[in-house]
């Protein structure tokens, strides 16, 4: 490994940075996304029975918005229930809002460097094509030389794209993931003011 980044020349540094980056973000998603945590299964159901219970008072609310982000929009159901429709639902989705913008963090950053490294891997190309002409002589070029520039183009090169696929397809699953979650907060709170207004 320390010969491939010695052969790679100094471009590969920002791109090793990126992929540590990018492993970050991916660990970090793959821990705070988790279905049970977002979206406890069990959750609606133990509201419902806390409602028919009417044992919803002010500590029980509470410890539900703490509990999860569905404990969030389900708490904010039930502090405003006695609103209109109309105003219930737009008290709902602020909180909704609030909730995909967290469930979504860190995923641009991660869409960005599944951008920026193939550039970053072409800007290392083309420090290896300079080198390489920079060590042409008419008088006969040093192979030496001329070989150390075709690895930092072509290691660079490789660097880059083998960066950029893994984050898209994460990029990709970490959003399709985020829509399902929020689609079960809805069907959820959907299936709480139905039984509220019932």
């Amino acid at each position: 490994m320390l010969s491939i980044i010695t052969q790679a020349g100094w471009p590969i540094w920002p791109l090793l940075a990126l992929s540590v980056a990018a492993l970050a973000i991916i660990f970090e998603r793959l821990l705070s996304l988790q279905t049970r945590r977002i979206a406890p299964p069990e959750l609606t159901t133990q509201v419902l029975q806390l409602v028919r219970a009417q044992a919803d008072d002010a500590q029980a609310i509470a410890k539900l918005k703490s509990s999860s982000p569905l404990g969030r929009v389900l708490a904010q159901l039930l502090i405003h229930r006695d609103l209109p429709d109309a105003e219930l639902r737009r008290s709902v989705e602020d909180v909704a809002h609030d909730v995909a913008y967290s469930l979504n963090r860190y995923l641009p950053g991660l869409a960005m460097i599944a951008t920026v490294a193939p550039l970053m891997g072409l800007f290392g190309t083309v420090v290896g094509m300079i080198e390489i002409f920079a060590a042409y002589r008419p008088d006969g070029s040093d192979p030496t030389e001329l070989a150390r520039g075709i690895s930092v183009a072509l290691y660079n090169t490789g660097l880059g794209i083998l960066i950029a696929v893994p984050c898209l397809l994460a990029h990709r699953y970490f959003k399709s993931h985020v829509e399902g979650l929020m689609l079960r907060l809805e069907q959820s709170a959907r299936r709480l003011r139905d039984s509220l207004r019932g």
